[in-house]
């Protein structure tokens, strides 16, 4: 079995420790999700291990067997301008891959001109290198593959491609090498809801192991077997997909604030000793004074694990907010709006979706007046503070420190109660640990650049809000919160999104862009939506000829030993659970006790076996109560 180690990996950059002695292994068909916020070095761990970048010293700390191959998609692909689209993905250096390449560039040679001699029996040689070397099934692999991803003409340049469609050439190269490791930076971002459906399944069914970051949580908990969160220098792993490592997260966090309020009782305690006059006389007096200082140390200061409440004052809405009356607007002679008319209300949450280069982005553009309509009107109520999260971030001078960035729009901020929160306290909310408020912008990291600005927005303390594409840059942690302050949110909300996850939590009403001005709104969620589009366009079920089958008398009500079985089920299953509970604490006190976690982890993995039995014969005994 082939699998990749990493040992007490330690990197640094400059000041800040991004990891501190981590060590973790990648099984054989490991899927796992790798998740922390902006600046915890998710994407550093990636190139580490692709062999990009590595750790502090001169020590090896990535270990795995010479036959092993790694393939890595990075947020933006490095490709070579000059090649075509058929050389780009076809370029790793393996004799099928390379028979593959240059068949299909034979193929398209006689394609263009079939009477020519040469390219006939360039075609001839390159079909007859492809019989010897049985590389049809890689063929029809990887063409399924350009297809799923919105890759249809090979002989396009990558220069003249746009970034979403360089990602997807990206991710098809890399898919179709079908390596031992697929390390993916953000996957789904320019991929269209059919295409990141395809690339569940595929990743779901893929041979090789997975380390995924992504922001799209339903892709994680459809996807991932493990998950590793990066958090302070330090990586925690988790059993399970997205959902169980909410479970579990929630439960160590109930754990830590227990042991927290315990420390900070007894700190307290000693506290009071120490205000008393105690001097350090005694050897037992001088031991006392330590173990304080000692405790002073173990509280924690606001974590960067602290949630992020937000709470801002907004002018309040008139009736008229935005409206759009018959506006047409077409980009090098392609239709993106036309006579299209749209009323946004007060407290609207309307999420903007579709296929890419549809025009989405087109139309906040237009709503936030950066672009005027060639026909139709658009009117703005006088009452509106809009503030528009582009998918660019604003010019910063990079010489500038945060907290002077944030100082530049208030000192403070007003809440709905009328109390302030002071712009450091912000920074501290949004996940920018107090010692960092004076570093320089250029030190952050692109995520962190746009969590700033978007923290920036916020203080403006507009009514609406215009969001585009927040997912594509923006850590999950962050996205929760401002899941859970666009839920209070007094005003209007217009987001461009393709993440399934973030669009049904924050959006009531769809606009969905089909190309060519074909434009659809629905009411619901986007999971609901695409349920009942596949539904619509499913082919009509084919008429077959009834078939005679005995007639079998239906169960309509529990047996005796069934209804006793009934009666003590649930019961059951809250003892397991309860079980769980106690097991996964005693997970948590091991510490790096090795042989006591596995068997331990043996027991929870039988808890949860005899839990997935219980439940499921409580759904069949449940049909008939």
């Amino acid at each position: 079995m082939k699998e990749l180690k990493v040992v007490q990996l330690h990197k640094t950059y400059g000041e800040k420790t991004i990891f501190d002695q981590i060590s973790f292994l990648i099984h054989e068909k490991d899927r796992i999700g790798l998740i922390g916020i902006n600046g915890t070095g998710k994407s550093s761990l990636l190139k580490i291990l692709a062999g990009i970048d590595r750790g502090d010293g001169d020590q090896q700390t990535v270990f795995y067997p010479s036959d092993y191959q790694i393939g890595y998609l990075a947020q933006e692909p490095d490709l070579d301008e000059t090649q075509t689209i058929l050389e780009a993905v076809f370029q790793a250096d393996t004799p099928q891959l390379n028979a593959v390449r240059i068949y299909e560039q034979a193929l398209t040679r006689l394609s263009e001109n079939g009477v020519d001699e040469v390219a006939q029996q360039q075609y001839a040689k390159a079909e007859q290198r492809m019989n010897e070397l049985d590389a049809w099934t890689i063929d029809a692999q990887a063409k399924s593959i350009l297809q799923q991803v919105g890759l249809s003409d090979l002989t396009q340049t990558i220069a003249s491609l746009s970034g979403g469609q360089k990602k997807r050439v990206g991710l098809a190269q890399v898919l179709i090498t079908a390596p031992d490791l697929l390390l993916l930076d953000e996957p789904t971002n320019h991929l269209d809801y059919e295409a990141i459906s395809w690339l569940e399944g595929y990743l779901a069914q893929y041979k090789g192991a997975l380390l995924v970051v992504t922001h799209d949580r339903y892709f994680l908990d459809r996807v991932v077997n493990r998950m590793f969160e990066l958090s302070n220098g330090e990586l925690t792993e988790y059993k399970g997909n997205y959902e169980n490592y909410l479970v579990e997260r929630a439960e160590r966090d109930r754990i830590d604030q227990e042991q927290e309020s315990k420390r900070a009782q007894l700190y307290k305690q000693e506290l009071a000793w120490m205000r008393a006059g105690a001097k350090a006389r005694t050897t037992k007096q001088q031991a006392r004074i330590k173990r304080f200082d000692e405790l002073k140390g173990s509280l924690k200061q606001g974590t960067q694990e602290e949630a992020i409440e937000l709470d801002f004052d907004t002018t309040r809405l008139g009736k008229k907010v935005i409206e759009l009356k018959e506006v047409s607007y077409q980009i090098e002679h392609q239709p993106i709006l036309d006579r299209f008319s749209l009323l946004v209300q007060a407290r609207e949450r309307l999420g903007i979706t579709g296929e890419n280069g549809a025009g989405k982005s087109t139309l906040l553009n237009l709503i936030s007046g950066y672009l005027t309509p060639q026909q139709g009107t658009i009117s703005i109520g006088e009452t509106v503070r809009l503030a528009y999260y582009t998918q660019q971030t604003e010019a910063i001078d990079p010489e500038k420190r945060m907290i002077t960035y944030l100082q530049e729009v208030a000192e403070e901020v007003q809440r709905s109660d009328g109390t302030t929160i002071s712009v450091t306290e912000l920074l501290e909310r949004f996940l920018f640990p107090r010692h960092t408020h004076g570093s320089k912008i250029a030190k952050l990291s692109g995520g962190e650049r746009r969590r700033l600005y978007l923290l920036k927005l916020l203080i403006e303390q507009p009514n609406v809000l215009l969001l585009d594409e927040p997912t594509n840059d923006l850590d999950i942690a962050t996205l929760t919160i401002l899941e859970d302050y666009l839920q209070t949110f007094p005003g209007a909300v217009l987001t461009v999104s393709h993440d399934r996850y973030f669009l049904d939590k924050v959006a009531e009403k769809l606009v969905i862009f089909n190309g060519q001005a074909n434009i659809d709104t629905y009411f619901g969620t986007i999971e609901e939506y695409l349920a009942q589009k596949k539904t619509d366009t499913n082919e009509p079920v084919k008429e077959v000829k009834a078939v005679a089958t005995p007639v079998t008398k239906e169960k309509t009500k529990l047996s005796y030993l069934e209804q006793k079985e009934w009666e003590v089920i649930e019961d059951e299953i809250a003892t397991i659970e309860d079980k769980l509970v106690t097991l996964n604490e005693e997970m948590l006190h091991q510490g790096s006790d090795f042989t006591a976690l596995q068997m331990l982890q043996k027991q929870i993995d039988e808890q949860n076996e005899q839990l997935e039995e219980r439940y499921a014969r409580w759904e069949y005994l449940s049909q008939f109560v």
